[in-house]
């Protein structure tokens, strides 16, 4: 069965090198001051899609990004490894988004896009940590989901079969086609980019990208990738970045826990006691 899959993937901010320019005054993430990088858990989703298209043949492997021009980078990065292609969603309408604007402008891409049977993504990015954007993309596609998904199994009769993590242990769930499954960090790491691929589509790049990829003489090099504005995927502009984004970020900072004082304890019956005493005194349990 040849499967259509799309791989929901996002440049983040590496969230490791947050400074006082991290915020704009708008609240939002101040992207250009921060480097970025493949958010690590849609990479571990883009294998998961990698292996099926290996498991499948005459299946295909997309990947789907919103953001500014240079986030054609992430599409880049899953060609090198073996994807086939990728849609960027950039515009000025798209900036600001929180999950629902965000989760909105991926449906509508993935309607666009069509015929879709699988949409796969990491199960949270690390520049918001909230775990919504793939849930949201499938409540309102219509589609099943399953989350904390750890490895696809195997996919037959129309029929996916997901190992997923819950509290306490794993289970493993069969969910019918289409589906939308976002993956957790604790599944298989991403394959390397692959040489002949890099050589390949090094300079494939998104038409708002063009000026890097002029050579001296004037020609452009590589594979015009696809690039979608709003209007492309007929969406409604008031329910798209900033104007479709209910959630308002006050601030963001770099908080480094430090000890003010520190108690060295034995294992004696008496400062175990004494402790647990200590610690109902103050509330900090009970």
């Amino acid at each position: 069965m040849a499967l259509k899959i799309v791989v929901l993937a996002k440049q983040v901010p590496d969230t490791r090198n947050v400074g006082k320019d991290a915020m704009t005054a708008e609240g939002t993430v101040n992207r250009a001051a921060l480097p970025a990088i493949f958010n690590p858990e849609d990479l571990n989703a883009l294998e998961q899609a990698l292996r099926l298209k290996e498991q499948h043949p005459g299946s295909t492997v997309g990947l789907l990004t919103m953001g500014p021009p240079r986030a054609g980078e992430i599409i880049r990065q899953g060609l090198y490894r073996g994807a086939d292609t990728g849609w960027l969603l950039t515009d000025r309408l798209f900036a600001g988004a929180d999950t629902l604007a965000t989760s909105y402008a991926l449906a509508t891409a993935i309607e666009k896009i069509g015929d879709v049977d699988i949409v796969i993504g990491g199960r949270q990015a690390i520049d918001g940590d909230t775990a919504q954007v793939g849930p949201q993309v499938a409540q309102k596609l219509g589609l099943n989901q399953v989350t904390y998904a750890e490895e696809i199994l195997k996919i037959e009769n129309g029929k996916a079969l997901i190992r997923r993590v819950i509290d306490g242990g794993v289970e493993v769930v069969e969910a019918p086609l289409p589906v939308v499954i976002t993956v957790n960090g604790s599944a298989a790491p991403c394959r390397p980019r692959n040489a002949k691929l890099v050589m390949k589509h090094k300079w494939d790049h998104c038409p708002l990208e063009r000026e890097a990829f002029v050579s001296p003489s004037g020609d452009e090099r590589g594979v015009s990738l696809n690039q979608w504005s709003v209007a492309d995927v007929d969406g409604d502009p008031n329910q798209c970045g900033l104007s479709g984004s209910p959630t308002k970020v006050k601030a963001v900072k770099n908080i480094v826990f430090q000890a003010k004082e520190s108690k060295t304890l034995t294992s004696s019956d008496a400062d175990i006691e004494g402790m647990i005493q200590e610690l109902l005194n103050e509330k900090i349990i009970g």
